[in-house]
C-alpha cells in the first residue's frame, strides 16, 4: 500500500506534490494553523486557497471548521487577507522598488507619497515617506513621480519610507474644472469634488471666460512651492455633451488621446488581401446594427440547409471584423488597446479602444468594400439545436447596411427602396433561422430580466433634447441571439483544442444575496423557492409572478440587485444569467480586448497565421483578464456619471417641479427615486419623509414610521418634487409629495438588531418635528 502511494506521488505535478507534502506535515496534531502558516499556504499555492482548499490543506473538520472560518474572518478585518468570489489573496506589500506619486499640494519639508500601482481601492494606499537625504540619488518635489527603493519599519508611521533614485516624467493627465474670476486673475474649481482649488494668474488665463469648462497645465511655483494652474485649452459650454464626458474620462482615468506611435501605426496599416484567406465575397452578408453606428463588428447571413437529413434546418453564416489582423501582439497598437480594455461609449461621442484607421475603416465590415473576417458558419435543425460549426478566415464583403428599425420595418410588410430586394433572399431567411434559435433559447431558458434602458439624445449644441426607451425589437434579439451563439462556439472550439482563452463569466449569485431576496419577495407575497443548485429559471418563475401585479418593475430590481457582476477570467465557471455552461466574447474585437484575444487564439489553435496568440501567453491572461474587467466597470461608471450630469443639467432650471416616478432604492439615511419620465435619479433624505421615525427594514426594502406605520417601499409609484440640482456632480435632491402606504406600527419596542452588519442592521433617522 505505502509503495502504491508513493507511485501515485510521482505522477503528480510539482505543485500537486508540494500540497501533499503540506498537508502531511499541517496534519500533524489537528491543531489550528496560525495566520503565519495560512498566509504562507496562499503564496506558495495562489490558485488552490478557496475556503475548502485551506480547510483541506489544513487538515480542519468537524465543528472545527467554525472556528476557522471566524480565523479568516478576523485576518480579513487585520488586513491580513483580501477575498474575490473563490480565493483569498494575502494583501500585497510594497516592493523593494517601486514608483511612487507625490501630490501636488505635499508638504515640501514632509512629503508624502503614495504607490503609483495599488490593486485596492485609492483609499486604502499606503502613505510612504519621502525620504530628503542628500546623499539620495535624486531630489523630488511635489507633483513628482519617483521610483524609489522601500524601506519598511512596523514601528515608524508611516511605516514606509522611499529613498528617491529617479525623478520621472509625469503622466499625461490634465486637470479639469471651472473658471472663477477673482481680482488677482482666477481661481480653477476642479470638477472632482477630492480636488483642491487653485490659483490661474491673468498671464495664464489665455481666452478663457468666467464659468468656462478649461483642461489646465499643473505647476508649482516660488519657494513655497504654491500650486497653480495654467490653462491649456477651453473646453466650452460646461452643459454640454463634450465636456460633461471630459470630466467622467478625466475622473476615471480613461485615455482619450492616442500616442503618437499608436496614431502613426495605424495609418501604417494596408487592407489585407485574399492571400491565405477563403472567398466570402459572393455571400450576400448584411450588417445590422442602430442607425447611427460608426463601426460595425459583425455581419450576418442565413439560408435553408439543403441536407435531406436536416429538413427544416439551417446553415448561420457569421462574419466578425479580423482585428488581429493589424493589431499585432506587443504593438503599439496592442499596448494601447490593453490599457483602454475597450471603448466607451456616451451620448454623443465614442472614445474608441483603436484608432479610427482601425475601428472605422480597415475593421469596419462596410457596405461594398472588402474586408479581412474570422468567418463561422454554424448548423441548426430546425428546433435551433447546434449540430455543428466551423471557423474559417475569410476575405468577405457586406451586401447591405441596415438599421435595426429597416430590417424590421422591412418583415413587418412594409420594406423601403433597400431592404425591397434582399426581402426574400436575405431578411427572410434570417428571420425564419431566428425563430428556430429562439426555440431552443426558450428549452434553455436564460435570466429574462425587463428593465428598460433609456437613452438621451442631444440637440445640435450637445444638450439634452429629450429622454426615450428606444423600441425592442425582433431584429435586436436575433442579433443578439446569433451572437451569443458565435461565442459559444468560439469557447468549444478552444476547449476542443486545449487552447487558453478568457471566458465571459458570470457567477451564480451568493447565498448571502439570496436569503435577502428571498425575504424581501415574502413582504410581496412572492416565494423564491431554490435550493443549493440555483438556475435562472428560479428566477423566471419569480418574474413571471410578478408580471401581473403591481410590482413588477420592483421584482425586476431586487432580482438585478442580487445577482453576481460579470467579468472576464482564464477560470470557467459558466455565465449563470445566460445558463451557458461556456462562454467567451468573440464578436466585437473592435471595442473589445477580450475578443481580440479570443481571435488570437483561435488563430493559433486552428493554424490560421502567424498572428495569434504567441508562446507564454497562458501565464498574463490570469492579469489581462483583471485589467479589462476593471476597464469595463470603469467605463460603466463613467458612462452612468456623464448621463447624471446631463440629465441633472437639464433638470436644473426645473427647481420645484413636481415628477413622477419610482422608489429605487432604500438605505438608512433616506430613499432614492428614479423619474418615470427622464430616468434621472435623485435622494430623499429620510429626516424630510415627515414628522416620524423612520426605520429601516431591508427584508422589505423600505423605511417604515415607528409611530404612524407609514411605509415606503423599492418600487412604489410616487410623485416628488425637484428641491435641488448639482450638475457637476451629477446630483438631485427630491423632496416627497406621495404618502407612503398604511401598514402595522413598528413601535419603540422592537427587539433590537445588530447595527454591525448592513444585512442585518437598522437605521434610525429622526423626523423633521420630532417632539425629542
Amino acid at each position: 500500500m505505502a509503495r502504491k502511494d508513493k507511485t501515485s506521488r510521482l505522477k503528480q505535478s510539482p505543485e500537486a506534490r508540494q500540497k501533499t507534502n503540506f498537508r502531511a506535515k499541517q496534519n500533524r496534531d489537528g491543531t489550528m494553523p496560525t495566520r503565519e502558516e495560512v498566509v504562507d499556504y496562499i503564496v506558495r499555492f495562489p490558485n488552490h486557497a478557496s475556503k475548502r482548499d485551506l480547510a483541506k490543506a489544513f487538515g480542519i473538520r468537524g465543528e472545527d471548521r467554525i472556528i476557522f472560518k471566524a480565523l479568516l474572518k478576523e485576518m480579513e478585518e487585520d488586513g491580513l487577507l483580501t477575498r474575490d468570489k473563490k480565493k483569498y489573496h494575502p494583501v500585497a506589500e510594497l516592493p523593494s522598488v517601486t514608483v511612487i506619486e507625490i501630490p501636488l499640494d505635499a508638504d515640501p519639508e514632509h512629503m508624502i507619497g503614495y504607490p503609483a500601482k495599488w490593486d485596492g481601492d485609492q483609499e486604502s494606499r499606503p502613505k510612504v515617506l519621502i525620504s530628503l537625504d542628500k546623499k539620495n540619488r535624486a531630489v523630488p518635489a511635489p507633483g513628482d513621480r519617483v521610483l524609489a527603493r522601500i524601506d519598511r519599519d512596523e514601528n515608524k508611521d508611516p511605516i514606509y519610507t522611499a529613498r528617491p533614485m529617479k525623478v520621472l516624467d509625469k503622466p499625461k493627465k490634465a486637470l479639469i474644472g471651472i473658471v472663477r474670476k477673482t481680482d488677482k486673475g482666477a481661481r480653477l474649481v476642479p470638477v472632482d469634488r477630492k480636488g483642491k482649488e487653485m490659483q490661474i494668474h491673468a498671464g495664464d488665463l489665455g481666452d478663457a471666460k468666467e464659468g468656462d469648462l478649461v483642461e489646465v497645465e499643473q505647476f508649482v511655483s516660488g519657494r513655497l512651492m504654491v500650486p497653480r494652474a495654467r490653462v491649456s485649452s477651453i473646453i466650452g459650454n460646461p452643459k454640454s455633451e463634450k465636456a460633461i464626458s471630459l470630466i467622467a474620462l478625466h475622473n476615471h482615468d480613461i485615455p482619450y488621446r492616442f500616442p503618437k506611435s499608436v496614431l502613426d501605426e495605424a495609418e501604417a496599416q494596408q487592407a489585407a488581401g485574399l492571400e491565405g484567406r477563403e472567398d466570402w465575397r459572393q455571400l450576400p452578408i448584411v450588417t445590422i446594427d442602430p442607425a447611427d453606428a460608426k463601426d460595425h463588428d459583425d455581419a450576418v447571413y442565413a439560408e435553408a440547409d439543403d441536407d435531406p437529413a436536416n429538413e427544416g434546418g439551417f446553415l448561420i453564416y457569421i462574419a466578425i471584423a479580423d482585428v488581429a489582423n493589424y493589431v499585432r501582439p506587443e504593438s503599439a497598437m496592442d499596448k494601447e488597446a490593453l490599457i483602454r480594455g475597450n471603448s466607451v461609449y456616451f451620448p454623443d461621442q465614442v472614445v474608441p479602444m483603436l484608432p479610427e484607421r482601425i475601428s472605422n475603416n480597415l475593421c469596419s465590415l462596410v457596405e461594398g468594400e472588402n474586408r479581412a473576417a474570422m468567418g463561422l458558419i454554424i448548423k441548426i435543425d430546425k428546433d435551433g439545436e447546434k449540430l455543428n460549426h466551423s471557423f474559417h478566415r475569410v476575405l468577405m464583403r457586406s451586401a447591405a447596411k441596415l438599421s435595426y428599425q429597416q430590417a424590421q420595418t422591412a418583415i413587418d410588410g412594409h420594406p423601403d427602396e433597400k431592404t425591397e430586394p434582399l426581402l426574400e433572399p436575405i431578411l427572410k431567411p434570417l428571420f425564419a433561422a431566428y425563430a428556430a434559435l429562439e426555440k431552443a433559447q426558450k428549452v434553455r431558458s436564460p435570466l429574462a430580466l425587463d428593465l428598460p434602458e433609456r437613452r438621451i439624445r442631444l440637440n445640435d449644441e450637445g444638450l439634452v433634447q429629450d429622454v426615450y426607451v428606444p423600441e425592442r425589437l425582433t431584429a435586436h434579439r436575433l442579433i443578439e441571439e446569433m451572437m451569443i451563439q458565435a461565442n459559444v462556439a468560439a469557447a468549444e472550439t478552444l476547449e476542443a483544442k486545449k487552447s487558453a482563452l478568457l471566458y465571459r463569466v458570470h457567477d451564480a449569485p451568493s447565498q448571502q444575496k439570496l436569503i435577502g431576496l428571498k425575504e424581501s419577495l415574502a413582504s410581496l407575497n412572492i416565494n423564491l423557492s431554490v435550493g443549493e443548485n440555483v438556475k435562472p429559471m428560479h428566477f423566471n418563475k419569480v418574474l413571471a409572478q410578478a408580471a401581473d401585479t403591481e410590482n413588477p418593475h420592483m421584482v425586476n430590481e431586487l432580482v438585478l440587485r442580487s445577482q453576481a457582476q460579470a467579468e472576464y477570467t482564464h477560470e470557467n465557471y459558466g455565465h449563470f444569467g445566460l445558463n451557458l455552461r461556456r462562454y467567451a466574447h468573440f464578436t466585437s474585437p473592435i471595442r473589445r480586448y477580450a475578443d481580440l484575444i479570443v481571435h488570437r487564439a483561435l488563430i493559433t489553435a486552428l493554424g490560421f497565421g502567424d498572428d495569434g496568440l504567441k508562446p507564454g501567453m497562458e501565464s498574463k491572461l490570469a492579469g489581462i483578464g483583471e485589467q479589462i474587467s476593471m476597464t469595463e466597470r470603469r467605463a460603466m461608471l463613467a458612462e452612468r456619471e456623464t448621463s447624471d450630469r446631463l440629465l441633472a443639467y437639464f433638470l436644473a432650471d426645473q427647481l420645484g417641479a413636481r415628477f413622477n416616478g419610482r422608489i429605487s432604492g432604500v438605505i438608512g439615511a433616506g430613499l432614492f427615486v428614479r423619474l418615470d419620465k427622464t430616468g434621472a435619479d435623485g435622494f430623499i433624505p429620510a429626516s424630510t419623509l415627515g414628522t416620524d421615525y423612520f426605520v429601516h427594514d431591508e427584508s422589505q426594502q423600505a423605511l417604515i414610521g415607528e409611530r404612524t406605520g407609514e411605509r415606503f417601499r423599492i418600487g412604489d409609484q410616487v410623485e416628488v418634487r425637484l428641491m435641488e440640482a448639482e450638475p457637476l456632480a451629477g446630483s438631485l435632491r427630491f423632496e416627497m409629495l406621495s404618502k407612503g402606504e398604511k401598514t402595522k406600527p413598528i413601535g419603540r419596542g422592537r427587539p433590537k438588531r445588530s447595527f454591525g452588519k448592513k444585512s442585518k442592521g437598522f437605521a434610525r433617522r429622526r423626523g423633521r418635528g420630532s417632539a425629542k
